[in-house]
Order: C-alpha cells, then sequence, then structure tokens
C-alpha cells in the first residue's frame, strides 16, 4: 500500500470518527437540596425590579462606574490604580499567561516537524562489536566509522477520539476564566481604592469636626473663666470646661493616625510611595449616589467572579474527556525524511536521501489502574469546581442582600441622626442661653456640647458608611451598568 494511500485512508478515519469522548458542558443545576427561589426561575415583574435565570457574561467590562460619585479626585485616583495597581499588573500577566497556554494546547492539532537531533546525533563516529558482522565481513574485528545525517521528524496526534479538542476546550475555558479573574481585580481594586478614598474623606470631616469644636470649647472655657473671676462660676465649671477641652483635642492624634494608615493603603492601591502621598479634602463628602435598581436580575451575567467559577467548571469538565480518551489508542503518523552518508564530501548528495512514513498505534493494555485513577481524579476535579461554583452564586446573593439592606437601613438611620443633630444643636443652645443668665451650672452645658458632638461625629461617619455601602453594592451587583442611570430604573424599587 502506497504512503499517500496510507495518509489517505487515515485522514478519512479522522473524518469519519470526529467525535470527542466524555461529557459535552451544559449549565449546572440548581442545588439538588435547595431550589432556585421561583422569582429567579422565570422572568417576572416584581414592583417594577425584573428577576430571572442569568447567564454569566464572560470577559464583560465594567467601565468606570467610580464617575457615579462625581468626586474630581476620586477619579484621578482610580485612574492612577489602573495604570499602577501591581496586582492589577499580576493579574494581566497570568490573563497573558492563560492566552499561551491556550495557543500551545491548539499546536496539538497540527502535524509537528523538528530538524535534527537524531538519537545518535547528527555527525557520530562510533565502532561496532567485533562479533557483529558488517557489509558482508565477518565477525572477529570492529569496525569504526562516521556517519553524518540531516534528518527531519514529523509527528502528527490524529485525534479520533477528541483527547486534543477536549485539551483546547479547556484551555479555552480557562483563558475566560483567567480573563474574569482580571475584572474581578479590577473591580476589586477600583472598589477598594473607592473605600479608602471615602474613609480618608470621613476622617478629614471628622477632623474638621474635632477642631471647629474644639475652637468652640475653648471659647467656652474663657467664657466660664471669666465668669469665674466675676464669682458668677465656680472653680469646678472651670475645671469641667478644661477637661472638655482636653478630651476634644485628645482625640486629632488618633484621627491623624488612622488618616495616615489609610492615606498609605490608598498610595499602594495607586502604586505610589506611601510616604509622599496625599489627598487634598474636598468642600466636604459627596453625595450618595442612586444605584440602578433592577440589577440583581443581572447578577450573574454582571459579576466577573461567577463567570470565572462557571468557566473553570466548564475546564474540569473538559478534563474528563481527556481522561477518558486515554482509554482507546492512540493513532499517530509519524515520518522521517533526510540525507545520510558515511562521508562529510557526499553528504547531501541525491542517493544518500531516505525516508520512512507511517502509522504508529499505542493501546492501553494494562496501566495499573492509572487510567482509571485519572478518570476518577478529573470527575472529582470537577465536583469540585461545581461545588466552588455554586458557593460562588451563593455568596453572591448573600453580598447583595447585604448591601440592599445596608442601603434601605442605613438611610433611615441617617434621617434619625439628622433629627438628632436639629435637636442636639437646639438643646445646646438652650444650655448656652441658661449658663449665661445664671439658671443652670455649666454641667448642663457640658453635658449637651457633649451630646451634640456625639451625634454631629455620628452624622458624619454614618454619611460615611453609606458612601462605603454604595461602593460595596456596586462591587456586588458587578458594577454592570451604565453609569447614568435611566429614569425608569430610578423610580423603580431596589429589591
Amino acid at each position: 500500500m502506497s504512503p499517500s494511500r496510507i495518509i489517505t485512508s487515515l485522514l478519512g478515519s479522522v473524518l469519519l470518527a470526529g467525535c470527542a469522548v466524555g461529557p459535552d458542558y451544559h449549565r449546572a443545576n440548581p442545588l439538588p437540596a435547595q431550589t432556585l427561589p421561583d422569582r429567579f426561575k422565570n422572568p417576572v415583574m416584581t414592583e417594577g425590579a425584573v428577576w430571572q435565570l442569568a447567564a454569566p457574561s464572560t470577559g464583560q467590562s465594567h467601565g468606570p462606574w467610580w464617575k457615579l460619585f462625581g468626586d474630581t479626585n476620586l477619579n484621578v485616583l482610580e485612574d492612577q490604580a489602573q495604570t499602577n495597581n501591581q496586582d492589577l499588573a499580576a493579574a494581566a500577566a497570568a490573563f497573558e499567561q492563560a492566552c499561551d497556554l491556550t495557543a500551545a494546547a491548539r499546536s496539538t492539532f497540527y502535524p509537528q516537524f523538528l530538524a535534527g537531533g537524531t538519537p545518535d546525533g547528527d555527525i557520530t563516529r562510533q565502532q561496532t562489536s567485533s562479533s557483529l558482522p558488517l557489509l558482508g565481513r565477518p565477525a572477529g574485528a570492529p569496525h569504526t566509522y562516521n556517519t553524518f545525517t540531516a534528518p527531519i521528524y514529523m509527528g502528527w496526534e490524529l485525534d479520533l477520539w477528541g483527547r486534543v479538542r477536549r485539551e483546547v476546550e479547556s484551555a479555552k475555558a480557562s483563558q475566560v476564566a483567567s480573563q474574569d479573574d482580571l475584572e474581578s481585580a479590577r473591580l476589586l481594586i477600583h472598589a477598594e481604592v473607592a473605600d479608602d478614598y471615602f474613609t480618608v474623606r470621613t476622617l478629614q470631616a471628622q477632623y474638621q469636626l474635632i477642631t471647629n469644636t474644639i475652637a468652640s470649647y475653648l471659647l467656652s472655657y474663657s467664657l466660664t473663666r471669666d465668669l469665674r473671676t466675676g464669682g458668677n462660676a465656680s472653680d469646678l465649671d472651670v475645671a469641667q470646661a478644661a477637661t472638655q477641652l482636653h478630651t476634644a483635642e485628645a482625640q486629632l492624634p488618633e484621627i491623624r493616625l488612622k488618616l495616615a494608615q489609610t492615606l498609605h493603603a490608598l498610595a499602594v492601591l495607586c502604586g505610589r510611595w506611601p510616604d509622599d502621598f496625599t489627598t487634598s479634602p474636598g468642600p466636604g463628602l459627596p453625595p450618595v449616589p442612586v444605584i440602578p435598581p433592577g440589577v440583581p436580575s443581572q447578577l450573574l451575567e454582571n459579576r466577573p467572579d461567577v463567570a470565572a467559577a462557571e468557566q473553570r467548571m466548564a475546564a474540569a469538565n473538559a478534563q474528563i474527556g481527556v481522561a477518558k480518551a486515554a482509554f482507546f489508542p492512540a493513532l499517530r503518523l509519524d515520518g522521517l525524511a533526510g540525507f545520510q552518508s558515511l562521508g562529510a564530501s557526499s553528504w547531501f548528495n541525491w542517493p544518500n536521501q531516505f525516508w520512512s512514513v507511517g502509522p504508529s498505534v499505542q493501546l492501553p493494555l494494562f496501566m495499573g489502574g492509572l487510567n482509571r485513577a485519572n478518570l476518577a481524579a478529573a470527575h472529582a476535579g470537577y465536583d469540585q469546581a461545581l461545588a466552588q461554583y455554586r458557593s460562588t452564586v451563593l455568596n453572591a446573593f448573600a453580598e447583595v442582600c447585604d448591601q440592599l439592606a445596608a442601603q434601605h437601613w442605613l438611610e433611615d438611620e441617617q434621617e434619625s441622626v439628622g433629627e438628632a443633630v436639629t435637636s442636639a444643636d437646639k438643646a445646646l443652645e438652650i444650655a448656652n442661653n441658661r449658663y449665661r443668665a445664671g439658671l443652670v451650672t455649666y454641667l448642663d452645658v457640658e453635658t449637651e456640647q457633649t451630646q451634640a458632638l456625639s451625634v454631629e461625629q455620628s452624622a458624619v461617619q454614618l454619611k460615611g458608611d453609606r458612601l462605603v455601602a454604595a461602593v460595596n453594592l456596586i462591587k456586588a451587583l458587578g458594577a454592570g451598568w451604565s453609569s447614568t442611570p435611566s429614569p425608569e430604573a430610578t423610580n423603580a424599587p431596589a429589591r
């Protein structure tokens, strides 16, 4: 049978086989012991919010969602983090590596050619055994000679059972998962930058509040000393005013320490040296943006960690096919051609050419349980990826529920604290007037001042907490929407 007919027959076998052993990938079912809630099974409308069973969208870019806060300083820091953050650089390099590994896996689809590198070397000098006859010479004397060889090898595995296809399928899924990991890293880094930035702004606002309070306490202390000089206040009043003043002053170093530590963390996120990093304080904390509601229906489509977990499940599923293919015969087409001579001067003469081509079959007869163990390991790897995917989905919904609850209750708390600030300011004004009129002692003024400072600090901290909670909600939802919500989204309730 001629070589061309052998090759044609083998190619025909490949085309006829055209199958890949192992299970094709399908999206995982809900937890067997806990069905998916009805509102997630089918698209339904619940008070303006659409709920549906969503499909992860891989490789989705989430855009500059931080511009929703309308803060120029934050935009600058986010751009610096995008360019300089080393964790993002590592994630980008991991994605590039995954792309290269996919290309490496895909290369096995094609014949592999190799020039030179024979087992005996391209140029060798060798001696035969004295008991080996050579070229008609009788045994009894060794024979020494040179061999000059210029070979080209060709090897091609015919993917009859889809082992190579499953390998490529697994590599592609891992590549997409790495891309989603890069998006997850971007989302996480940008969210941490926003968290730290709003923490800095909150600390700066608290520092300004304490500074203004110290100035007010200093006036009260001066007034009390003047009243003591005129006989209208006691030494106790002066001591209480001084204690309150110094207690407020003692809060400033603690705020400075927290501010320095947060700025250092923010500098690292932005890829800058911490020792000379600073950010100018703004006119005040920015307003809490309206997060577009209805987005929980698209949760699985937006979150890159969910998409990455599903792609790893697909990669593990493909590895089952790779392990199953090991049970079947492996068919290769190998070829060798080149020139071989006993002398360098005639090395490349045409009569010194040689070639060989033919198939080779490798059939696993007894492997000591190796293939069976690899298949069981592949199934276990898929089960692990499936459990991790389900856990990622459950954690995603838990994070969204947590942050939606935080948005709701923190907003209610801020309304109450705002009313408390108004009442505390009014009470302090009354106490000061009564003290100046000699109707009460300074203890009443001190009590109201302490209460007023406490609720004002709570109001500042609460607004900062709401901004951080808004960032965390955006991160939990995957930030997969336009930075400008539509009027319909703005008026719809968040669920």
